[in-house]
């Protein structure tokens, strides 16, 4: 990349990551208007813990029901594969009407329901409510710090320490903020909070039917009553209050108490990870300029000139990176329709990280829109098949490999196949434990009408169009007998190279992948898509550089064998982020069964496998280029 448009790519990332804090939504959204007393709809979502990351329907725990049946709100294929089910409720909302202890419904616990339950509270699972596309929050104060923490959901119950007793959050103070526009006699919902509380309600005396009145809810705080414990044949009556306040904060606003928790702190984090990795990248730029200025110019120097009759003589014992010129170009001498494939598909996973991070920096996906990152992430892959296919093509054609047919076969199907297998297994377990995560069959016959239907073809339309193209010229003849290469110090060998490579470019993102783990397994929020792309291209630099200091030396050894080596030292980034993902896994996630750990590295598994892909095709694509330019500089004879 030169340097202009290095600048232009960090300006361009410094401009999106400024704004991390403000509320953005797509043009053409627009906001719900409520008159006053008009009804205000509550949706329930599903139920969630980051101990299990297996999620439930709202309604398969004992809560109370809509009068007029359950129906699900039309849901798109990304809220499907994240697990999202959004569904009715029975609560009733309008705008600006406070309501105190109305009683929902009461529901006697069966044998059923308290195991259930119990084992729900112990595992931490939570409520996530919807309303107005705005998701509940639940207050917590810090009295040290004096800080107010908004977190997502609320949990459904308690218990004390020694576990013994469980109590049922089952009354809820809902906080709803409300903005007016100048002129305007029309409302809109800005803020919604929770506070869940457990009452163990009575019923007052001659008070009957399905919602009687409660003796609890007569001027008595919420918090100073006896907590509804779960236990077989408990009357559990469900109830909650309404409380409205006018709210300065604008629609487009809305979402900032979601995005800005402790916002200072971990924007100084971002930065400083920030520098952090240019300080690598700038190291191995110095590094890079030079071999290129200082010893890269001096060899060309030396090696282009006339020899003497002396030197001409002692050029047997001559080492370095020339003498390999007539096989530095050498076909792989294994698997080269594999090496071919694979950067084929980092190409293509590279141009779909790329686009997805971009449109996500720029407001289209923002976490309003929900399953939206989901489908960006599908659909940039299927289409970018082409790029897989043509590269594919290209490479194994220049590598005079003949069995064109099964290397495009294998392009379109070879990483497709390893993730949807792996996706089969682990919505298996969703299946086995009655998960609302499991994806329904119309919608996987959807992801195989996207892979067979759009994206098979786009990589065969590609692998034709490379086919068709010439192969690539080399600026030096390959010899036909290959050269022996001499015995390598153990700092040389293969295995050392491809774990130091990935050390690098894994310390150049690994600040920024806590917090993409944090977002994935713990229910947080992330939205700082302008740092994620400033720190990925400091990875693919990070890559780029790396790689082409370690071929440098590789070929200052006299090995030629640089194609696989190059690709897999900077793939083992993927191996370090793996890595990484089971330190936060066991030290963060805190599982408690099994299925958590298959689902976890299952899903991690197939990331890092991207990321190796990605990172080890920068990496090959980074040594071509160089070896190409070293070896266009200098006379053979």
């Amino acid at each position: 990349m030169a340097p202009s448009r290095l600048h232009a790519a960090v300006a361009l990332g410094a401009a999106l990551a400024a704004p991390v804090a403000t509320g953005f939504y797509l043009p053409g959204v627009a906001p719900t208007n409520f008159l006053e007393g008009q009804r205000v709809e509550l949706k329930v979502n599903k139920i969630t813990s980051t101990q299990t990351q297996i999620p439930y329907d709202y309604y398969s725990f004992p809560f109370c029901r809509p009068q007029n049946g359950v129906h699900h709100y039309g849901e798109n294929l990304g809220e499907f594969l994240t697990g999202d089910r959004i569904e009715n409720s029975p609560y009733e909302l309008k705008m600006k009407v406070d309501q105190s202890c109305s009683v929902l419904c009461s529901h006697t616990l069966t044998k059923g329901d308290v195991s259930k339950l119990k084992e729900a509270i112990l595992e931490g699972y939570s409520h996530n409510w919807i309303i107005d596309n705005l998701p509940a929050a639940s207050v917590t104060v810090d009295d040290v710090y004096q800080t107010t923490y908004y977190s997502r959901g609320f949990l459904v119950g308690m218990t004390d320490e020694k576990q013994e007793t469980f109590a049922l959050h089952n009354h809820v103070r809902i906080f709803l903020d409300y903005h007016q526009k100048e002129g305007q006699n029309a409302f809109r919902v800005v803020g919604f909070r929770v506070r869940p509380y457990s009452i163990d309600h009575k019923v007052a005396e001659g008070s009957k039917g399905d919602t009687p009145t409660l003796s609890t809810c007569d001027g008595i705080d919420a918090g100073s009553t006896a907590p509804a414990q779960i236990k077989e044949g408990a009357v559990i009556y469900y109830t909650y209050d309404v409380q409205w306040e006018a709210s300065d904060v604008r629609w487009a606003s809305r979402w900032d108490i979601y995005l800005n928790m402790d916002h200072t702190k971990t924007d100084k984090v971002h930065w400083f990870s920030i520098a952090n990795s240019a300080l690598i990248v700038l190291f191995l730029t110095g590094m890079i300029a030079m071999i290129l200025v200082r010893n890269l110019c001096r060899d060309i120097t030396m090696y282009n000139r006339v020899p003497t009759e002396e030197e001409r003589a002692e050029e047997r014992e001559e080492s370095g990176w020339k003498l390999v010129h007539a096989d530095v170009f050498r076909a792989p001498a294994s698997h080269p329709m594999l090496l071919a494939v694979m950067v084929g598909t980092g190409a293509q996973l590279l141009m779909m990280a790329f686009c997805t991070i971009v449109f996500a920096a720029v407001g289209f996906l923002s976490p309003a829109n929900r399953g939206a990152l989901m489908i960006a992430v599908l659909l940039t892959y299927v289409l970018m098949g082409s790029v897989a296919g043509y590269v594919s093509a290209r490479l194994y054609k220049t590598f005079k490999g003949k069995q064109w047919q099964k290397c495009t076969v294998l392009a379109a199907l070879w990483y497709p196949s390893i993730c949807f297998s792996v996706f089969l297994c682990l919505d298996f377990i969703d299946v086995s434990y009655g998960s609302s995560g499991a994806v329904p069959f119309l919608e996987m016959l959807k992801l195989l009408t996207l892979w067979f239907g759009i994206s098979v073809p786009l990589v065969f339309m590609g692998a034709y169009l490379g086919y068709k193209r010439d192969v690539m010229t080399f600026p030096v003849v390959t010899s036909n007998i290959p050269r022996t290469i001499p015995d390598q110090p153990w700092y040389m060998s293969k295995s050392f190279i491809i774990m130091v490579g990935g050390i690098l470019p894994f310390g150049a993102c690994f600040v920024e992948l806590f917090f993409i783990l944090t977002s994935m397994w713990l229910g947080a929020y992330y939205y700082v898509f302008g740092f994620l792309l400033l720190v990925f291209v400091i990875l693919l630099l990070t890559c780029a550089e790396m790689t082409v200091v370690l071929t440098y030396f590789q070929l200052c050894n006299e090995d030629y064998h640089w194609w696989w080596r190059s690709f897999l030292s900077a793939g083992s980034t993927g191996l370090y982020v793996l890595l990484y993902s089971g330190v936060y896994f066991f030290r963060t996630v805190q599982p408690n069964i099994f299925a958590t750990y298959l689902l976890y590295f299952g899903y991690m598994g197939i990331i890092s496998l991207g990321i190796f892909l990605m990172t080890g095709c920068v990496g090959f694509a980074a040594s071509l280029a160089f070896n190409r330019v070293i070896f266009a500089s200098i006379k053979v004879d």
